[in-house]
């Protein structure tokens, strides 16, 4: 089970590690529209596709999507399958898999339902774990020494990296020992939340004690040969964006960072965070060795862009029938505004500043409502009325300008699905290109 993609992504790792300049962009959402676009994407430049899940998307009890991570994984691959792409190129990881989602709990309790959420990944059959224990829980003390701090993650880290182990153990010779990802520099989930005058990248001192500390707890719990397959860390290169901003990467800046990780054998660096960089800045993270790309807010804001692009030409198109309207954005207002969970947290200001993140913000809160029933046939209503009365192409111009260059060159069907997946190609088409997968044969 997923032999393929695994030795192709090693192969990737490895090249890039040796001087090419060459990556791998990690899919992180559950999206049924972006994943049908990143595997058109795919296939079309015969790579493999890495499709990660968050701990609080994806885990043992359901997660805010209501799958488990054999649920999610079926998900994903019956996807595949209706786009004709191969399944064994498929690689699944897990995302910041520990105890965030039970901080508020004691540590033992919160460890405890960690080790069910890393077991329940391993035996799914997830690839590419990324085990993160940066988080404090309930009883840790808020002021103990940063290298208390350090050897408390780096210790947890092995304690779930042992259950990992274990679970594989069970399975027989169905898969492939997992690969791990380590480090606690993490940004903040989904971008950050107040602007910042600049990014400092990872210190290196910070680099060399995440490492050590790493392997130190690994040998001590008998974890010596899964060292071997630790092949990244996280790290911040100095990338980042909040609400209506971005901080772009800046290369000299995180030059030092760049060429410590050469230092480490088998090891690359996994950037987060790196949603709204320009291709030019995306290729330089590739080439400086953060070799493995997350993106995830970046798509799901290209599917709300098109999905607003497309309700704009419903609205000019049958603004006299309003009663057959879909009234998508006027739903997902309302919905969100019913349900404020997802976005109230994170969205701060005034009442009309915050009526504009709800529909404009980068971080994308708006990714959450998209499942619920009322967005759906709002949905469906406008691509209903798109199809019935067909979008001219001067209309198109207006709106979807890129596509309408493709629909005007016939090579792209002018229907409103189509030029959906197509707005989110655009976005998994730079990551392509700048890791090197795009015209790269």
């Amino acid at each position: 089970m997923g032999n393929q993609s695994r030795d192709r992504f090693l192969n990737i790792l490895e090249q890039n590690k040796g001087g090419k300049k060459t990556g791998i962009y990690s899919i992180c959402s559950a999206n049924k529209t972006v994943l049908q676009a990143c595997l058109l994407q795919a296939r079309e430049d015969h790579s493999i596709l890495l499709v990660e899940s968050t701990s609080n998307q994806v885990d043992q009890y359901g997660g805010y999507t209501g799958m488990k991570p054999e649920d999610f994984m079926a998900y994903v691959n019956s996807l595949a399958r209706a786009a004709d792409f191969p399944v064994e190129n498929v690689l699944f990881g897990g995302d910041h898999l520990g105890p965030y989602q039970w901080r508020a709990l004691p540590a033992a309790e919160a460890m405890a339902r960690s080790k069910k959420l890393i077991e329940a990944y391993v035996k799914a059959g997830f690839q590419k774990i990324h085990i993160d224990t940066s988080m404090l829980c309930a009883d840790d003390a808020a002021d103990m020494e940063q290298n208390q701090r350090d050897e408390l993650i780096a210790g947890r880290t092995a304690e779930l990296c042992m259950v990992a182990e274990n679970t594989w153990e069970t399975l027989g010779d169905k898969s492939p020992r997992p690969l791990y990802v380590i480090g606690s520099e993490v940004p903040l989930p989904g971008g950050a939340q107040q602007k910042e005058e600049g990014i400092t990248p990872t210190e290196i001192p910070d680099l060399d004690r995440t490492i050590s500390n790493a392997r130190e707890s690994f040998r001590k719990s008998g974890l010596g040969e899964a060292l071997s397959r630790v092949i990244a860390v996280v790290v911040q290169p100095g990338v980042e964006f909040g609400d209506d901003s971005i901080h772009p990467y800046q290369r000299k800046a995180a030059e030092k960072l760049s060429r410590r990780i050469l230092d480490y054998e088998g090891m690359v660096y996994e950037a987060h965070s790196t949603d709204y960089q320009s291709e030019a800045s995306l290729r330089a993270l590739v080439e400086d060795h953060f070799c493995i790309l997350k993106v995830g807010p970046w798509l799901t804001f290209a599917y709300r862009e098109g999905l607003f692009a497309l309700e704009h030409m419903e609205k000019e198109l049958l603004g006299n029938h309003a009663g057959r309207l879909s009234g998508l954005g006027d739903t997902l207002e309302s919905v969100m505004r019913a349900d404020p969970g997802y976005w109230e947290p994170y969205y701060t200001g005034s009442a009309e500043e915050q009526a504009l993140k709800r529909k404009f913000s980068f971080s994308d809160r708006a990714r959450y409502y998209w499942p619920s029933p009322a967005l759906i046939q709002a949905g469906k209503q406008l691509f209903m009325n798109l199809r019935e009365n067909r979008i001219p192409l001067s209309l198109l111009s207006q709106y979807m300008p890129d596509q309408y260059m493709e629909v005007a060159a016939n090579t792209l069907e002018n229907d409103p699905e189509a030029l959906l997946v197509h707005k989110i190609r655009s976005v998994a088409g730079i990551y392509s290109r700048a890791c090197g997968i795009s015209g790269a044969r």
